[in-house]
């Protein structure tokens, strides 16, 4: 192909994209403690007003790129530069549109930049959110830093050298749990006394959501456990390493493979950790999805002429999926909006299946 495309947001709003590089200097980093303090790169979309700003914000570094493919066997010359060029929709330098919006936490998954979650903030940015996605240094295939400097995935290393289950467990557990020093480090720097970003005025602290890919699904939980802050969590299709807890009644949504995430089935975290949630809850798969359904792989894949046969679900239908219910959980959490998509199965979505509500 001769370029790539994200499918573009549906909601009423122009988006804007900045990009904060932020030093936690209260804690050493987890993974490479010679590296000194924790560092976090964070992309910001929001709503902004149309028309202003500069060119379309680019979509990840070649470098990032690289080794994302790299990972996934996929070593043709040219994609990584095709992925790195993908086309996105939030401008540069664009100006926040007036009022005050809730704040969505984005988490993505171990060892996957946080650029895979692009399509996802820009739909909520869209419909009226302020969304944060961090990346977490040293738990991504590649990091590259303001300087230029490449961070690889040492916490990968780490769970490598484990000589059982239990050990990689113990490691995972101690990423999810790690994440929710990261966002609540964040939380701060966005909206104490002398916020990080410049449009900072643009977030009402006062409704906070998170979702998260993979274990950013766990620390989407691991993080509200921690943090009274985050109102509302959701888990795309991750394993629950640091289990979920009572979240104080506090809502949660968990959405999976079909039948990877179904009662019962290969990930028992679900069964239990459903068990602890304590308020508003929806356990939700989907059919012929994969565990990469939730990002932005299946229609930078499909652009790209890749198949998986595990996972046949297509691009359109897993990003209108995704966008359509995690939107709706976060409407009705934050904003108190009905969602009557979460209450029980929606013809427009056949693929969707209620486990619990």
């Amino acid at each position: 192909p001769a370029a790539l495309t994200l499918p573009r947001p549906t909601g009423p709003y122009a988006t804007g994209r900045d990009t904060l590089f932020l030093t936690d200097h209260e804690r050493t980093d987890p993974w490479v403690p010679a590296a000194g303090a924790r560092q976090l790169l964070v992309s910001l979309h929001y709503p902004a007003r149309p028309g202003s700003g500069g060119a379309p914000a680019p979509y990840m570094p070649e470098a990032e790129a690289r080794l994302m493919l790299a990972q996934r066997g996929l070593d043709d010359p040219e994609w990584p530069g095709l992925v790195a060029a993908t086309r996105a929709f939030s401008r540069t330098a664009a100006r926040p549109a007036p009022g005050r919006f809730p704040l969505v936490l984005l988490s993505p998954g171990f060892g996957t930049p946080r650029a895979t979650l692009t399509g996802l903030a820009e739909e909520l940015a869209s419909r009226g959110y302020v969304v944060a996605t961090a990346d977490h240094p040293y738990e991504s295939t590649g990091t590259e830093l303001p300087d230029g400097r490449v961070l690889t995935c040492a916490a990968c290393d780490e769970v490598d050298a484990q000589p059982d289950e239990a050990g990689r467990r113990r490691v995972l557990a101690a990423v999810s749990a790690g994440r929710a020093a990261d966002f609540s480090f964040l939380l701060d720097r966005l909206t104490g006394p002398r916020p990080a970003w410049r449009h900072a005025g643009a977030i009402d602290a006062r409704r906070v959501g998170m979702a998260g890919h993979s274990i950013g699904g766990n620390a989407a939980a691991s993080t509200m456990a921690a943090d009274p802050r985050v109102d509302a969590g959701v888990n795309m299709d991750g394993t629950f390493f640091d289990p979920a807890r009572g979240l104080g009644g506090r809502p949660f949504l968990m959405l999976g493979t079909d039948p990877g995430h179904a009662p019962g089935a290969g990930d028992t975290s679900w069964d239990e950790g459903w068990t602890r949630l304590d308020g508003f809850k929806r356990w939700l798969t989907v059919r012929d999805s994969g565990h990469f359904t939730f990002t932005d792989t299946p229609a930078i894949g499909e652009q790209l002429g890749i198949v998986d046969p595990d996972a046949p679900l297509s691009a359109a239908r897993s990003t209108t999926i995704t966008r359509a219910y995690v939107t709706a959980f976060f409407d009705r959490s934050l904003r108190g909006r009905p969602a009557r998509l979460l209450d029980g199965p929606s013809p427009a979505h056949p693929e969707v299946l209620f486990q619990r509500h």
